[in-house]
């Protein structure tokens, strides 16, 4: 297989950041990232895995388009809370929560400074092949005390990367900085590694 044989892949997800980061980190190796076409209902993250969840939703896009599609499951993980949200991570404050509830309910439960670690499961299904693979990225790091930064979604204006090393938020961080460590970054060069070979 190799990167010419695939030149654009459909997204399965609703979330425009999601859609935003996918498309930018695969715009250098000249993949364009198609969002799910409308009336394509994608079926509900019930799975105990992040894996669980992004293989169905990758799948159901590919058999709806007939295209090779991808799908993320990712989250955080707080050790102080045993793994806690995790796969819950999207809803931890409740099914219709807001990220800024998630984000309160993490900073109220685990303790500040305390590790962290995002994880993303990256689906890949190409419904012409029947190939299907899931490829994974993580980035440590740590609880900051108090919110900081504008940039990023979720969890990132109080994750404190590990490997940053100037006690910046994941959304005080540039698009660039933020990509060359983030899990999401990660899963996509293992998927443009493997799509390379």
């Amino acid at each position: 297989m190799s990167i010419e044989a695939v030149s654009s892949l459909v997204l399965a997800t609703r979330n425009p950041h999601k859609l935003n980061e996918i498309a930018r980190l695969l715009e250098p190796v000249g993949i364009s990232v198609e969002p799910l076409p409308a009336g394509i209902e994608l079926p509900p993250e019930t799975g105990e895995t992040f894996e669980d969840n992004a293989l169905p939703k990758a799948r159901t896009a590919a058999a709806a388009t007939g295209r090779p599609a991808i799908a993320d499951d990712s989250g955080i993980e707080a050790a102080a809370l045993g793994g806690v949200p995790g796969v819950r991570s999207a809803r931890y404050a409740g099914p219709d929560a807001s990220d800024e509830q998630n984000l309160a309910k993490l900073m109220r439960e685990a303790p500040a400074g305390s590790p962290l670690r995002y994880v993303c499961a990256l689906a890949y299904v190409d419904p012409r092949s029947g190939t299907e693979r899931v490829f994974f990225g993580y980035c440590r790091g740590s609880l900051a005390s108090s919110r900081r930064g504008s940039g990023g979604f979720g969890y990132d204006p109080a994750f404190l990367p590990d490997q940053d090393g100037d006690n910046r938020t994941m959304a005080e961080l540039t698009d660039r900085e933020k990509d060359a460590i983030s899990h999401r970054g990660r899963a996509l060069r293992e998927l443009v590694s493997w799509l390379q070979r």
